[in-house]
């Protein structure tokens, strides 16, 4: 219910790559001392796609008292507070994406050692979770937008 652009997904591009790129480079100068990546943990992309389903379950009811289906009051404060759970959500994600996306970057440059293999997996599932909470953010935004009223004059 916000009546603003919110956060648009040019910036969550512009925050994946800036953090990608950070990524990258971090971990270049870290396994150029023939370190490897930590082996990513299942947990992270457990807790990515939970945080993308508890904002959407968040903007659902917005979503449907804005859409008329809902009877019942709705707190506008509750609605702006989704709003920015979503734009928190949004941005995070696109940071996780980055984040993961540079070491998975990392690891497919050097293939030729079996234990990257499996970090290789791991981190594209990390990507995918990550990607999927900045969509449900972005979604959730949208689904809280009030369009301006019209202007009769």
């Amino acid at each position: 219910m916000v009546n603003g652009r919110g956060v648009r997904p040019g910036v969550a591009l512009l925050v994946a790559l800036v953090v990608g790129g950070g990524s990258w480079l971090l971990w270049q100068l870290i396994t150029s001392e023939r370190s490897l990546v930590p082996r990513p943990s299942w947990l992270a992309a457990v807790l990515l796609a939970a945080m993308a389903a508890f904002v959407v379950g968040f903007a659902w009811p917005v979503r449907s008292y804005l859409a008329g289906r809902s009877t019942r009051p709705f707190d506008p404060l509750r609605a702006a507070r989704v709003v920015v759970l979503a734009q928190a959500a949004t941005l995070t994600g696109a940071a996780a994406v980055g984040w993961y996306a540079g070491q998975l970057a990392v690891v497919a440059g050097d293939l030729s050692l079996v234990a990257n293999e499996s970090r290789l997996w791991r981190l594209a599932i990390l990507v995918a979770a990550a990607l999927i909470l900045t969509v449900a953010g972005l979604v959730a935004q949208h689904w809280c937008q009030v369009e301006p009223p019209a202007d009769d004059d």
